[in-house]
């Protein structure tokens, strides 16, 4: 059985159901650990009828380290969102002693076929992780880290968990969204582990861990069953970083720092992505949980906290956007 986790609050809901539902499509025997950064979220995830699910409040893992509740005083909300990135593992690790291999999941990331090669790459070592992979003309994001906290999976054995508590300790110390020396966020601190950790895995795989800051250096094929190749190989996952829902029928793909896709392939990926999110509203409904809307959510957070810069931010978006029904 493969044991998942990941971590999300109600602005990420339809994207974190959206990662379970594709992760369900192709993945038949598997534990979905959620760790919910709000009540509402909580409520949602824990009345889902659905036995793979595992909703986790909030209190209970700053009760398994306090040190959390002190981390949380000292930094913005999304800097402690990453400094929750290593304490969920390992605190699975040391509470839920059925898992032997846990595999930690950002909420935006979605699968295409099941994640079996990836578990292969990792054999019998003991931690997997994935570069960023960024083509020359881009390299100059390496600034942030080489490697991406999308996906990291670790053993419970000795390098496991030894790596997950040292990464744990530096992001209670330090772990803000700016660069400082060779820190940046929970991110950088992941340059180092392949000098420390002989049993780690760099994931090779070109259909996974593709991203809006590598897909330019590969070469896209669709086949007649509309399954897509990199480079040959089949796509595994693809992680929707940076996204913006403006409207339900008008994204903002996040792109333009990078390199913007060709429209046949933005089609491909981002008008089914959000066809998807629309399908998990419809999920959710059908088990009389409510309604969750995927609505104009940037702009009714920019208009509610009335700044300026976020409504200049908006606009751009707007220019920049691409129509998704």
């Amino acid at each position: 059985m493969y044991h998942f986790c990941t971590l999300f609050d109600q602005n990420y809901l339809l994207r974190g159901l959206t990662l379970y539902r594709s992760l369900a499509q192709h993945t038949p025997n598997f534990m979905f650990y959620v760790l919910c950064l709000d009540k509402n979220t909580y409520a949602t995830v824990s009345k889902l009828q659905q036995e793979n699910i595992k909703a986790i409040k909030l209190e209970e893992i700053e009760t398994w380290d306090i040190r959390l509740k002190q981390a949380k005083i000292n930094r913005s909300q999304v800097e402690y969102y990453f400094t929750l990135s290593p304490a969920l593992p390992l605190f699975l690790l040391e509470t839920k002693k059925e898992i032997e291999i846990i595999t930690y999941l950002d909420a935006d990331l979605f699968f295409y076929q099941s994640p079996e090669p990836i578990y292969e790459e990792l054999g019998n070592k003991s931690i997997l992780i994935v570069e960023h992979r960024f083509p020359k003309d881009l390299e100059h994001f390496a600034v942030h880290g080489k490697f991406n906290v999308e996906y990291q999976s670790f053993r419970r054995d000795e390098e496991g968990i030894a790596c997950l508590t040292k990464w744990h300790e530096q992001c209670l110390d330090w772990c803000y969204d700016r660069i400082e020396g060779d820190k940046f966020a929970d991110q950088k601190y992941l340059d180092e582990w392949p000098s420390l950790y002989k049993n780690l895995v760099v994931l090779q795989h070109k259909g996974a861990g593709l991203a809006p800051w590598n897909w330019s250096q590969y070469k896209f094929e669709i086949d007649k069953n509309n399954k897509l190749k990199v480079d040959g190989h089949s796509l595994i996952f693809y992680h929707f970083h940076g996204i913006k829902i403006l409207t339900p029928c008008f994204i903002y793909h996040g792109m333009h720092a990078y390199k913007v896709m060709p429209k046949k392939y933005l089609n491909w990926f981002y008008v089914d992505y959000i066809s998807q999110m629309k399908q998990t509203e419809h999920w959710l409904k059908l088990q009389k949980l409510g309604e969750f809307k995927i609505d104009a959510e940037e702009q009714i957070r920019a208009i509610n906290k009335y700044k300026i810069k976020r409504l200049y931010h908006l606009i751009k978006k707007y220019l920049m956007g691409m129509k998704v029904c």
